[in-house]
């Protein structure tokens, strides 16, 4: 397929540093690929809300991702996104809020994420309906079911329709539901929809137990993996760092170490995409080798690290792989 301008452009231009890391990674994920290899991305910060659901979803409609790992946030910011975003506020000089300015904001029902203000009535209460429905009827049955697969219902059964406020194909979980790629969220906990889960827990009696938790996710993960590499490996792209990273990249090592399989393959590519600097005990700004260690990567991996913003990279090696 031939490149469009945006391809072109970069290949042109992004001869050197971390511009020339980002071709040399776009083109080693191309080529994965084309030799038939799955891919992984995982999704740390808060790219939901930068709205990378204008790359990623098409990603997933043409196949070029097949596993996400992601942390609660990433999860649902997308959703609060798909419907909330007319409410949204943005706040240019953010570095220059004092304490006052910040109390304001919140008083007004705004959490911040950078220059980014997520309306919490328009869009955490508004989702948390739905997720109530959902989860209070597979409490009742007994019923059990991953994080995601509670946000894929109420996405599937188009309750949400009448309120989206973007273009839908411009969602990536919408896109993922659709397809029902798998999703893997450790920690879910950490979220604000988890913190709603745990106070119905409190108030209402709930069993925990209805949403299935990290074990449960790492033990799908294994499986999915070995039944997935076949004798090539996953490739495996990551956005950031932290639990969307560190936690779906062990699973080699934990099927390799501790469950003795050592047929299964190793990762067969990763790219990084972090300004974290690499310091002591960093994951986030670890170099690809330190993995090496921990029978994460193997020396022959294909390994890249580009040291930028990922609202910057990520789009752009999108861009790249799909042509545009």
């Amino acid at each position: 397929m031939s490149k469009g301008p945006i391809s072109n452009f970069i290949v042109e231009h992004y001869k050197h540093f971390n511009a020339a890391a980002l071709v040399d990674a776009a083109v080693g994920y191309e080529l994965q690929l084309d030799q038939g290899h799955k891919m992984m991305i995982t999704l740390a910060g808060a790219m939901s809300t930068a709205e990378l659901g204008k790359s990623l979803a098409e990603m997933i409609r043409q196949d070029k991702v097949h596993i996400i790992t992601c942390t609660g946030a990433n999860l649902e910011e997308d959703v609060f996104n798909l419907v909330a975003h007319n409410h949204y506020k943005r706040i240019s000089n953010y570095r220059d809020l004092s304490p006052e300015e910040e109390q304001h904001l919140l008083d007004q029902h705004f959490n911040r994420v950078t220059d980014t203000c997520i309306p919490e009535m328009e869009a955490m209460r508004r989702i948390e309906e739905h997720l109530i429905k959902v989860w209070k009827s597979a409490n009742s049955t007994g019923a059990r079911y991953f994080p995601h697969e509670y946000f894929y219902k109420i996405l599937l059964d188009r309750s949400l329709k009448e309120s989206y406020q973007i273009d839908p194909k411009d969602s990536w979980l919408l896109a993922a539901a659709e397809k029902n790629l798998p999703i893997i969220v450790p920690g879910w906990e950490d979220s604000t929809c988890g913190n709603f889960f745990a106070s119905h827990c409190i108030e209402e009696g709930w069993s925990p137990q209805t949403v299935k938790g990290g074990i449960e996710y790492m033990m799908f993960l294994a499986k999915w993996y070995e039944e997935n590499a076949e004798d090539k490996g996953i490739g495996f792209f990551q956005i950031g760092g932290g639990i969307a990273g560190d936690f779906p990249i062990c699973v080699v090592p934990m099927l390799h170490q501790d469950l003795q399989k050592e047929h299964v393959p190793m990762w067969s590519y990763f790219c990084q995409i972090s300004d974290s600097t690499t310091s002591y005990g960093s994951y986030s700004g670890a170099v690809p080798n330190e993995k090496i260690t921990w029978g994460k990567l193997s020396v022959e991996t294909p390994k890249f690290i580009i040291e930028s913003d990922a609202t910057i990279v990520a789009p752009l090696i999108f861009a790249y792989i799909l042509s545009w």
